[in-house]
């Protein structure tokens, strides 16, 4: 596919997914707390919707295609009755976009049915498929969260006990939530790469969500992080914790603070928007230079120019317009309409541009060719001069942990200088954030994050090189930290 035709959504690392889980007293309409929960994580995936609720022994579930206010509807919502539920947002990290491999997932137990909500990315997927193929297993998707629930389903005794025997089985990151005929799961890998947060209901009841911002949503408060190696059964009366991995340090995925998480979800008491601002501040005194504009990509790269713009002295600009009803799935554009490009996405405001020395603030580059594209619409609009600056180092190594990321030959930064991707893009100067300097920001040591993309570091086992990974001569293989 050349850099013309790739989706204009192509040069950002993709969401996950987003996962959430509520049990409440009588009385209280679960499948809409989660319908509205999973609305404030429609941004952790666009691809399919699904909601799984328990009323007395009986699990519904309903899952589609689309977006959460496509898939549900009000007679929809008023099928799932009960006292306890689960919801899923999916992009595709793994598996195709398709029906069967919407989420919850279900497999029956017995005379029971567990359905199963997955954030994340297994590792030992083949290997753990070839054992629960051979042993019978009924396995229809091709995603690893159809492998977790094959598994919990396979053993016996209350789910707790389920769940509390399998993920020692489980290599990757993993943020789960799980419900059956009789009980409420969720539970999270040793590392916590993937967030995973606890909730209570003001009400009565308890919750569990992917990012706060789900808990605000609906009016929950928030209690505390899910932690490492936990499992977690909730009901409407209280919770049950069993720490059922040693936890390992805690390595959140530092792409929850640059990209992923919304900007009003908080994460260790600091709001995303807080942290994306000190990045940009960071970036300022790292890598000033001499302009009149300081112009934030929308959205996710507005935070960092606002900060940087405060850092700096350099008046901020909205400059850039974005068409936010342009999803990751609509109709591919002709060849005609390719010649405007990234206009379908963002269109420049020529009145605010022209003449202007920009310093433009965006969150990421992957391949580089979205990035390419911005700078000449910019120029194109009449900028006089185009300086990206990225609130993140350069992305040198793909992810195995819930990002849909390119593979390592595609990566723009790998094999070619800072000067070299300028000169690629068109920018007239390019500028990174530092890994220390993104350690400055985010205001924890490094060993509190995942930071695998940026320095081949993996915490957690990966597959076989030869799936992904692509080295140069004389480049070291990556090591696990």
């Amino acid at each position: 596919m050349s850099d013309a035709e790739r989706p204009l959504d192509d040069d950002t690392p993709k969401e996950e997914c987003g996962v959430f889980a509520v049990a409440a007293p009588p009385g209280r309409d679960v499948s809409r707390i989660t319908y509205y929960a999973l609305h404030a994580l429609q941004h952790r995936g666009q691809e399919s919707a699904g909601i799984a609720a328990r009323d007395g022994a009986n699990v519904t579930i309903q899952r589609d295609l689309g977006l959460v206010t496509t898939v549900f509807d009000e007679t929809s919502l008023r099928s799932l009755t009960g006292d306890a539920a689960i919801g899923h947002v999916r992009y595709s990290t793994t598996g195709a976009n398709k029906w069967d491999n919407a989420q919850p997932v279900a497999q029956t137990r017995g005379d029971d049915i567990v359905a199963l909500g997955h954030n994340g990315n297994l590792t030992n997927t083949g290997e753990l498929r070839t054992e629960m193929e051979a042993a019978g297993a009924d396995l229809r998707a091709s995603t690893d969260s159809e492998i977790i629930a094959a598994l919990i389903a396979a053993e016996e005794g209350s789910l707790l006990r389920a769940v509390c025997a399998v993920m020692p089985r489980l290599v990757g990151a993993y943020s789960v939530v799980v419900i059956s005929g009789s009980e409420l799961v969720a539970f999270r890998d040793a590392h916590g790469v993937r967030p995973l947060v606890l909730g209570r209901l003001d009400e009565g009841g308890w919750c569990v969500a992917s990012e706060t911002c789900a808990l605000d949503q609906i009016g929950a408060r928030f209690e505390r992080d899910v932690r490492p190696g936990e499992a977690l059964r909730l009901s409407a009366g209280g919770i049950e914790s069993r720490q059922a991995l040693p936890s390992a340090g805690g390595r959140t995925c530092v792409f929850e603070h640059i990209y992923f998480a919304r900007p009003d979800s908080r994460m260790e008491g600091t709001t995303m928007w807080e942290s994306r601002s000190a990045m940009g501040a960071e970036l300022a005194r790292e890598s000033g230079v001499d302009a009149d504009l300081v112009v934030g990509l929308p959205d996710s790269g507005t935070p960092a120019a606002i900060g940087y713009a405060q850092e700096s002295g350099i008046p901020y600009s909205e400059a850039v317009v974005r068409n936010r009803y342009v999803g990751r799935s609509f109709i591919q554009p002709d060849q005609a309409m390719r010649q405007h490009g990234i206009r379908l996405k963002f269109n420049p405001l020529p009145s605010v541009i022209a003449g202007k020395r920009l310093v433009v603030v965006d969150d990421s580059i992957v391949r580089g060719n979205t990035t390419q594209r911005i700078v000449q619409m910019l120029l194109d609009a009449g900028a006089a001069e185009v300086h990206m600056r990225i609130s993140s180092p350069p992305i040198l190594w793909p992810c195995f942990y819930g990002i849909d990321m390119a593979d390592r030959a595609e990566l723009v930064a790998v094999g070619r200088s800072v000067e070299e991707i300028a000169d690629l893009t068109g920018a007239h100067s390019l500028a990174y954030l530092t890994l220390d300097g993104l350690q400055r920001a985010l205001g924890k040591p490094a060993s509190g994050f995942c930071r695998a993309c940026f320095t081949g570091e993996y915490p957690i086992a990966i597959p076989d090189s030869s799936l992904k990974l692509r080295f140069e001569p004389g480049e070291r293989e990556p090591a696990a930290a």
